[in-house]
């Protein structure tokens, strides 16, 4: 197990990241899912590209990051799509995601954005990306543009098995919800469909063969889509965890299936990037090892969405029966 795979393990074993409020409550808050503490980081972008200084923003608390250094969770379990990237010696950084006032704190807003770079012999690249915070990590400095979910460590350690997910949202439209894809390196091309923000909760039962591979069984399920603008605060939404196979259940649609096509990814025992293989789905008396938790501005997988399209979400937690 990594560093950061046994601070996130700490904390949600009892460490911090679920903290009951009264001996007989249902309800525990995710750590730092109310969204009120921020880190800020400071990037200085390569004087080829402009030398800009930019300011990236973690869901985290701490002193400032300075001098371009690679954001680490320490602290909190939650990371960011805002991201640093040295891409042939070029420092350019990625801000979708940032803290907004919200009454007497803060919410995250998650914008889908459209980012460009430009040196004339050396690079020439424009990139959508959606506004993303999910529990685990992301390695950093991004290197290149190719597979990005490799980039992005999903889950953390979690073995309690909840009833629903609940948090505050509203969401904004972009673009007319007109979606496109822009990877870096080929044509700006529109996309089937409308854009939706999103949020994605699997439970999942993981396990290690000897030679590095990580598999997991789906255990539970919470994936919804919002299609349409939701202008003021839905507080407290719920979303229903289903656990076992849900392909038969009403309400199922193929974006909840198992991620055979697209896998997530994290950090094997060696320290090794590897796919999560979903093999299967668990019966009802698997015991869940990882929560993969993520909420986005766009669906449809890297470099897909709708520029301008908005996410806020805030007071993020779980319901128990």
């Amino acid at each position: 197990m990594s560093g950061i795979q046994k601070i996130v393990a700490f904390m949600l074993m009892g460490g911090g990241i679920l903290q009951a409020y009264g001996q007989a409550a249902k309800t525990e808050d995710i750590a730092y899912g109310d969204m009120n503490k921020w880190l800020v980081r400071v990037v200085e972008e390569s004087f080829v590209i402009g030398g800009q200084t930019k300011l990236l923003y973690e869901v985290a608390e701490g002193d400032t990051l300075k001098n371009n250094t690679p954001y680490v969770n320490q602290g909190s379990p939650w990371a960011t799509s805002s991201v640093m990237a040295k891409v042939s010696g070029v420092v350019k950084s990625s801000t979708t995601v940032f803290p907004e006032e919200r009454g007497d704190g803060f919410c995250a807003r998650l914008e889908t954005r459209m980012e460009t770079v430009k040196v004339l012999g050396l690079v020439n690249i424009t990139v959508l990306a959606a506004g993303t915070v999910f529990l685990g990590e992301v390695v950093e400095p991004v290197r290149d543009t190719k597979n990005p979910l490799s980039k992005l460590m999903m889950g953390v350690p979690f073995d309690k098995k909840p009833a629903a997910l609940s948090f505050d949202y509203k969401v904004k439209q972009g673009n007319g919800g007109k979606r496109i894809r822009a990877t870096g390196f080929s044509k700006v091309a529109d996309i089937p469909g409308i854009n939706a923000a999103e949020v994605c909760l699997l439970l999942q039962h993981r396990w290690e063969d000897a030679d590095g591979n990580i598999f997991a069984k789906r255990v539970g399920t919470a994936w919804e889509q919002y299609e349409k603008d939701v202008p003021n605060w839905e507080n407290d939404h719920r979303v229903q965890i289903q656990y076992g196979d849900i392909t038969k259940t009403p309400g199922f649609e193929p974006f909840m299936g198992l991620l055979e096509e697209d896998p997530q990814y994290c950090r094997n025992s060696k320290g090794e990037v590897v796919p999560i293989q979903e093999v299967g789905w668990a019966g009802p008396d698997e015991k869940v090892t990882h929560l993969v938790l993520r909420f986005s501005s766009s669906h449809g997988g890297a470099y897909v969405g709708s520029p301008g399209s908005i996410f806020w979400i805030d007071n993020v937690k779980f319901i128990y029966d």
